[in-house]
């Protein structure tokens, strides 16, 4: 576990333009670099969402993707560069509707 937290650290430090998920500014726009932990769909009807939670090491922010049930090629374990500002919900970091690329 710690040695796999390190090796996505270190991956993610190599992404250009990105900052750490524990020092991205509440409320700004960030460009987030990680991997998808946990995948969740909510498939409510008119309201369906698409939640990922994506860790770079030293944090997690919950992503979520209005009106989609999933993206192809998200994937747990996939090293995803997502964008776009950065909020926060009953103490939880939210980026909701983010741009995002998949890296290999």
């Amino acid at each position: 576990e710690e040695r796999y937290s390190e090796e996505i650290q270190a991956w993610a430090a190599t992404v250009p333009g990105t900052v750490r998920i524990k020092d991205a500014p509440k409320r700004s726009r960030v460009r987030l670099a990680g991997v998808v932990r946990r995948i969740t769909v909510r498939p409510l009807e008119g309201n369906e969402s698409l939640e990922a939670l994506i860790d770079d090491g030293t944090g997690e922010v919950n992503v979520v993707w209005m009106g989609r049930r999933s993206i192809p090629g998200l994937n747990l374990g996939t090293r995803i560069v997502v964008e776009g500002v950065l909020g926060e919900q009953r103490s939880e970091r939210r980026l909701v509707n983010p741009t995002f690329e998949f890296t290999a």
